[in-house]
Parts: C-alpha cells; structure tokens; sequence
C-alpha cells in the first residue's frame, strides 16, 4: 500500500428509526463506537435526514440512503447513495439512469445495493429485492456482501429459521457465487466496479410462534461483515474534511469486503508494483515490465489471486507474491476456517494492469 494512504473500517448499510430500523442515530453511533469502527453510514430508505451526522467518541456517523421506487411490484433496483447532501428519492420515479445521472450531478456516489439474492418462502417480507436494471452505467460498485441478505437466503424454512436466527454464523459463508461471477462478468465488460460489503443491519426483532428474539443487535453485526477503505490522509476531527476523506475512497474503489468476526482484517494488503509505478485496490497500474504482486493477511488464510475471473495463484499462509507480465483485472480472495467451516473472509476491489 502507498505509504500516504490510511486504512479505516466502517459500515456502509445501516438503518434506523427514520425507516425500518429499530435504533436511533445516537444508538447506532454508540454500537459503532464500541465495536471500533471508523465511521459508519446510515442508509434509510428513501429519507436522508439532515443535522445528525457528527462524531461519537471517534466514530464518524453519516447520512447516506437507500433509494428505489416504491411503487414497483416487484422489489427491486436498491441504491446505496453517499454524498449528495441531498434526499434522493424524488428521482427514483424516473429511469435508473436519471437516478444515477443526479447522483453524479451532485458528485455523490453510488452502489448497487444486494445486487444478487434470494428470497425466503416463509414469509411474503422475505422476497429477492435483486438488481434488474443491467448495464450499470455510472454507479461506482457493488455490495458484494450483504449480511443481511445472505441470513435471508438462509430461511428456507420455519426449521431453518430457528436454527439460524439462534446461530447465523453455521449458515454465513461469504458473497453468493452468482454475485462474484456476475461482477467478473461485468468487470470484462469495461466497467469499473468496487466492492462493498455492508450489514444491512435493521436490529429488528423476529417472532417464531410464541419466540421472539432480536436476532441481529447493531453491536453485533458491526462485528461482521464491514468495508475497509483506503484513504488519502488520516482522519482529522473535522467532519466535513472526513467525510470528504471517506466519499472519495469510496469512489476512487480503493476498498475491501472483510469479515471481520472469524479475525479482524485489519492490517491487509493488496499491492502491484511495475517499475517505479504502483496501485492498492481501485487503482490502475501501467506496466513498465513485469508486474510484481504482494499480499499479507494479518492472520493465516487461503489467498486467492485472480486476474480477469479466474484464478492464477493461491497459497496458505499470511502472504503471497505473484510476478507477470499479463495486463489484467487483479483481484483477491481470502478464505479462512471459522467454527469448524471454511468461509469468505477477504474480498478485494480490483486493480486494474494496463
């Protein structure tokens, strides 16, 4: 990693009390706080609200939002906006293009939100709200990981229910492989799209007969499945000089999906060198002769290194080194035992090797 950028951890799909969440900002920012994220960005559907966005202890809380149009039958289409200071659901009754068009209008930035899921037959709440509208022109990723989404898939009956809601780490394994290959697709298509991997977290409670439990608190899930970004210069204090911090990573891709309860990911590293050029995760590199790969993992994993979907090099350990002299689309995958299963634990934003 260029020596000029810094790692911070946050949450980028919450909700709260201003949709269908349970926790107020002050709850949230607490939950965040403890569980030592940097920031975290809360997403309600279709409302931004304004004034709340501050620091808690030394967790940065924002204001983002999931938009869609809510009159269409079924769900589907959900956009993870951050940056535009502005609430954006008006544009939702439009095209997707004018949607997005408006976000880039206001230099915001945007995700294509569970682009891939699956739905539960338990209950007609638990439908697929998957991404529809291909080619994603003008986004700038996509949550390859949503927490929340995968437990969904989970429910595929009362049964299962009960079991996973008791103990959702026997049923959480990583990004559905439909998304990761639906992202190599389009990745060789010409887009260039980062990954996100977001909670989805709602704190809701759930009801099984006479059982009721809240599955999924906050506190819990911002020990889950987070993105780490990569930015230009350490936080200062300063919200509005942060916050610009954060939305630019984001934007420039400069990110990774971990999953940070088997072990924080904290301390990873993605870096192509050629020559005197190099690129960490959303960047490009120019090849001035052969290009020379590292990665080191802050624990023991099985790391993965793909170059245009497909796998060129994979090791055990804590690091691995790849040399070529291929231009290509660069990617990482990091696998790691968890509770007696193997799980995703790291998923890079590519980085691009003309």
């Amino acid at each position: 990693m260029a020596e000029s950028y810094r790692e911070l951890v946050g949450n980028t799909h919450v909700h709260s009390v201003y949709s269908d969440g349970s926790g107020t900002y002050r709850e949230i920012a607490s939950s965040a706080a403890a569980a030592r994220l940097n920031f975290v960005i809360i997403t309600d559907h279709n409302v931004r609200p304004t004034g709340l966005e501050g620091y808690h202890d030394q967790t940065l809380v924002l204001s983002g939002e999931e938009v869609h149009n809510v009159r269409r039958r079924p769900q589907c289409n959900h956009l993870l906006v951050y940056g535009t200071e502005k609430d954006m659901a008006p544009y939702t009754f439009g095209s997707t293009r004018t949607l997005v068009q408006a976000v880039r209008e206001r230099q915001g930035v945007c995700y294509i939100a569970h682009p891939v899921e699956r739905r539960s037959p338990i209950r007609a709440g638990l439908a697929a709200v998957p991404w529809t509208d291909w080619p994603p022109e003008g986004v700038n990723g996509l949550e390859i990981w949503n927490y929340m989404s995968e437990f969904k898939g989970l429910l595929w009956s009362w049964p299962a229910a009960l079991i996973y809601a008791l103990s959702p780490t026997l049923g959480i394994h990583g990004p559905y492989r439909a998304t990761l290959r639906l992202w190599d697709e389009l990745l060789g298509q010409g887009y260039r799209l980062a990954a996100l991997g977001g909670a989805d977290a709602h704190a809701a409670t759930y009801a099984l007969g006479p059982l009721r439990r809240r599955v999924f608190r906050y506190d819990a899930l911002f020990n889950c499945v987070n993105t780490h970004i990569l930015t230009s210069a350490p936080l200062s204090g300063d919200v509005a000089v942060d916050k610009s911090l954060i939305y630019e990573a984001l934007r420039a891709g400069r990110t990774w999906v971990g999953y940070d309860l088997p072990y924080p990911t904290r301390g990873f590293r993605f870096q192509a060198r050629s020559g005197s050029s190099t690129a960490v995760p959303g960047e490009e590199l120019r090849r001035l002769g052969a290009i020379s790969i590292t990665v080191t993992l802050p624990a023991p994993g099985d790391i993965h290194l793909l170059r245009d979907g497909r796998r060129v090099a994979a090791t055990g350990g804590t690091s691995l080194t790849y040399t070529s002299i291929e231009p290509g689309i660069y990617r990482v995958e990091v696998y790691r035992r968890f509770r007696g299963r193997r799980v995703g634990w790291i998923f890079t934003s590519p980085i691009y090797a003309l």
